[in-house]
């Protein structure tokens, strides 16, 4: 992966860094835009959601 995709979330500092950065356990990541890592915690929250609502649908 190219630098200029090497974008992260940063759990620690709650900021999106690029390169090298905070330690990979406290970052979420990589992704390929400054846009799309300042999305990730709204992206994790949808896919939460939506494992919950697939989990809930197989309970029987």
């Amino acid at each position: 992966m190219s630098d200029d995709g090497d974008w992260w979330f940063c759990l620690k500092h709650l900021r999106v860094e690029h390169g090298p950065g905070c330690a990979n356990k406290d970052r979420m990541g990589p992704y390929g835009s400054e846009a799309a890592a300042g999305n990730a915690l709204q992206l994790a929250r949808e896919r939460n959601e939506a494992w919950r609502e697939q989990d809930e649908d197989e309970d029987f």
